[in-house]
């Protein structure tokens, strides 16, 4: 049984996680972290989250929850990933981030803090959003140059960061195929003369509703198209996901991770 402990256990991925941890018997969840100014702190996580009472408070002592747990999920936000680095970093416990939107100097520390302890840090915790980052490297570099690549990404009214984490690990994919710099042909918006240039990588942002997550990246070419996509209808998947990293990041050595080392996926290159 591997002990979690949920940062950002009163979101909508935090109470996501406990429901899905409710159904596994592998895991368990052992503490749930809020910042030190939230309305839930004291209140059963397992009532938050909708599901039977756990027993387990939401509290603000990051340090008390880490010395508790095997690994840690950080669903919170990115102005707290530094300093949640550090508290693991201090611990020895292995981390999950799913986190998005962070700084390059965020960055900078997971590549500082992985010599320490294993950090696998997941745009999007989804097992078929992992495949298509790896289907679209791959589609980026079989296909000419004359192929434009555009991505589209739509979640819901609340999401902050745009593009999205995941639209950007798909821009990065396709990049990386083509042995380019993202930072240096990424359009992310388009307003009036901006036709594209041979190269770029477009990224178009929907936010709207309820909608749980949607991307898809299309190459298009002279008189034919090849379109990517995936579409999120429930957000377990991502719990799902976010409890089969913790569980397999929780018995590995110092290291950066990604969601593709837990599939598995090889490259036919």
């Amino acid at each position: 049984m591997i002990r979690v402990a949920i940062i950002g256990v009163t979101g909508r991925m935090g109470r996501a996680i406990v429901r899905a941890a409710d159904e596994q018997n592998d895991v368990s969840v052992v503490a749930g972290v809020a910042s030190a100014t939230s309305r839930e702190l004291g209140k059963d996580i397992g009532e938050l989250a909708g599901v039977a009472s756990y027993g387990v408070v939401v509290t603000s002592d990051l340090a008390s929850a880490l010395a508790q747990s095997d690994v840690a999920i950080d669903f919170s936000n990115a102005t707290a990933t530094a300093a949640n680095l550090a508290a693991v970093r201090a611990t020895r416990k292995p981390l999950v981030i799913g986190t998005t939107g962070f700084s390059a100097d965020v960055e900078r520390e997971v590549d500082d803090a992985v010599r320490d302890v294993a950090v696998l840090v997941a745009p999007n915790t989804s097992l078929g959003v992992t495949l298509l980052i790896e289907l679209v490297r791959e589609c980026a570099k079989a296909l000419p140059a004359e192929f434009d690549i555009e991505i589209s990404e739509a979640h819901h009214r609340n999401k902050r960061d745009a593009p999205s984490g995941t639209a950007l690990a798909l821009g990065r994919a396709a990049a990386e195929g083509r042995g380019q710099d993202l930072s240096k042909v990424a359009v992310m918006a388009r307003t009036g003369e901006s036709p594209h240039r041979e190269g770029d990588i477009g990224f178009a942002v929907t936010r709207g509703g309820d909608i749980v997550g949607e991307h898809t990246v299309l190459f298009a070419g002279l008189g034919e198209q090849v379109s990517l996509g995936h579409r999120a209808l429930d957000r377990s998947i991502f719990a799902r996901g976010a409890l089969k990293a913790a569980v397999w990041l929780a018995a590995k050595s110092p290291g950066r991770y990604a969601m593709r080392d837990i599939v598995g996926y090889k490259t036919g290159a």
